[in-house]
């Protein structure tokens, strides 16, 4: 008959030993120096490369690794987070989190160091490591903070696909078009859609605190920022591809003409 509340206090007593054995900050720098090493190691591999090439590479991986948790603690492991946000932060969101933020701490100092990325850019990486930080401290919000790693990081995999396929100049394919159309589609649906929609469960919500909703106001606000980018982008490839096929039947049917005419 005691077996249940045993069992809970032994949840708690091990809970409580891995807060003092592995604090939030050693956690953090465990993460930071694992994406350092990973980084390091990338360098050595393709040590013929430059080292942006290296840095894409940890950036790809912290992009798949960081969607499939992200979207296991959102989906299957909860809570949900348009229905409970700024509920307690569960064990597994925060191993997440201080995962992400170890990324975000490591690629903000390499753009800072080597120039290249602009404002925009280092801003979202701020907004990043500012709202992780903020939830990790309160205890609480990792439920919509994760959901947004989830948003921001879904299309990630395909961004860096479309800088490599670039350095290897297999970008002006159909595997390329493919990749830009699938990123499009993401970034509109998951960031713009749905990002919609988290926003304004956080919003309505009187749970989460007010810094914890204006850094989802400015990181949706970022997004939008990108998503005019993107459209700009998808307009001048779009009319790209619209006078390219233009030209390729214009030349068809005078060939087919030419040939006809000389039959005749």
């Amino acid at each position: 008959m005691c077996f249940p509340e045993c069992s809970g206090i032994t949840r708690h007593i091990l809970h409580f030993m891995e807060r003092m054995l592995f604090p939030l900050p050693l956690r953090v720098a465990c993460s930071l120096l694992a994406w350092f090493s990973l980084y390091t190691w990338f360098c050595h591999r393709y040590k013929h490369r430059n080292y942006e090439w290296s840095c894409r590479l940890v950036t790809l991986t912290h992009g798949i690794l960081a969607t499939c948790l992200s979207a296991y603690v959102g989906f299957i492991d909860g809570p949900w987070p348009m229905s409970h946000p700024g509920s307690p932060n569960t064990t597994l969101q925060v191993h997440v989190l201080c995962l992400s933020l170890g990324y975000f701490l490591f690629d903000l100092c390499w753009c800072v160091y080597f120039q290249t990325e602009g404002a925009l850019m280092l801003a979202h990486h701020l907004v990043s490591i500012l709202g992780i930080t903020a939830s990790l401290a309160l205890g609480e919000s990792a439920a919509e903070v994760n959901a947004v790693i989830f948003g921001s990081e879904i299309t990630n995999p395909l961004l860096q696909a479309r800088w490599f396929l670039k350095e290897i100049g297999c970008y002006h394919s159909f595997t390329g078009d493919m990749v830009d159309f699938f990123f499009v589609v993401l970034f509109t649906g998951v960031r713009i859609g749905v990002g919609a929609w988290l926003m304004y469960c956080e919003l309505a919500s009187p749970k989460p605190r007010w810094y914890i909703k204006l850094g989802g106001v400015i990181m949706y606000t970022v997004s939008w920022v990108f998503m005019v980018s993107i459209c700009r982008f998808a307009r001048r490839k779009s009319m790209k591809k619209y006078h390219a096929w233009r030209s390729r039947r214009s030349d068809e049917l005078y060939l087919k003409t030419n040939g006809h005419l000389k039959t005749h």
